[in-house]
């Protein structure tokens, strides 16, 4: 016959307090080793993106020298790295894009993305450009133009962007990192024609990740 804890009755009771005793310690230990272990992955992927945005700096081609220094971000956050149902919109028809300047950019819906921010259910819009599926080295590239409640106050007015490949589309889903979005060249000088997010790529959320508005003086 045994004890509920599945101790048979015939050993001490002393004994059976320091097995449990022992038990409830290798779990407390287990606990202790994967809590280090979930903070770390939280900075590996914060370190990551802080790497990735230091190279976006050091390699911009408009912003050079000592502007270099006015480019500033929002602080790494996990909460806008979300994960989006993509659902793709076949034979979509080519349209012309507004941008910042005369000439206007020929695209097309490639796919819609649903996701929530801040418990509001959104959508984006991703559009595929003519111009490069003409070109076998970018013939696979997508762009994401929003704007949002910081769009002209923390953030450039004429929104931001967000690129990604054919191959970031996984399983209907893709993976939006808010904390990567970057601002178009026409946030830092004039003679750029930048594309214009359409309205339907207007945020009713505030997207507090990315970069900043650039601040010129």
């Amino acid at each position: 016959m045994q004890a509920a804890t599945g101790f048979p009755f015939y050993i001490c009771d002393s004994y059976v307090i320091l097995l449990q005793i022992t038990q409830d310690m290798r779990y407390c230990l287990l606990i202790f080793v994967w809590m280090p272990f979930c903070t770390n992955a939280q900075q590996t992927y914060e370190d990551s993106v802080s790497l990735y945005l230091k190279k976006y700096v050091a390699e911009h081609e408009v912003v050079t020298g000592a502007d270099k220094e006015k480019m500033k971000f929002y602080p790494v956050t996990k909460l806008y790295r979300i994960t989006a149902a993509f659902k793709q919109k076949e034979n979509s028809p080519w349209f012309w894009m507004n941008t910042s300047g005369k000439e206007k950019k020929q695209y097309r819906v490639y796919g819609e993305l649903s996701f929530k921010v801040h418990d509001t259910a959104v959508t984006l819009q991703v559009y595929q450009s003519r111009s490069l599926l003409g070109s076998e080295k970018y013939k696979d590239y997508l762009f994401i133009p929003f704007t949002d409640k910081t769009s002209g106050s923390e953030t450039y007015g004429g929104g931001r962007y967000i690129d990604l490949v054919l191959a970031d589309i996984v399983n209907n889903s893709y993976t939006i990192d808010f904390n990567k979005a970057y601002n178009p060249y026409c946030a830092y000088t004039a003679g750029y024609n930048c594309p214009i997010p359409p309205q339907e790529n207007d945020l009713p959320v505030a997207i507090k990740a990315g970069e900043l508005n650039f601040m010129k003086h």
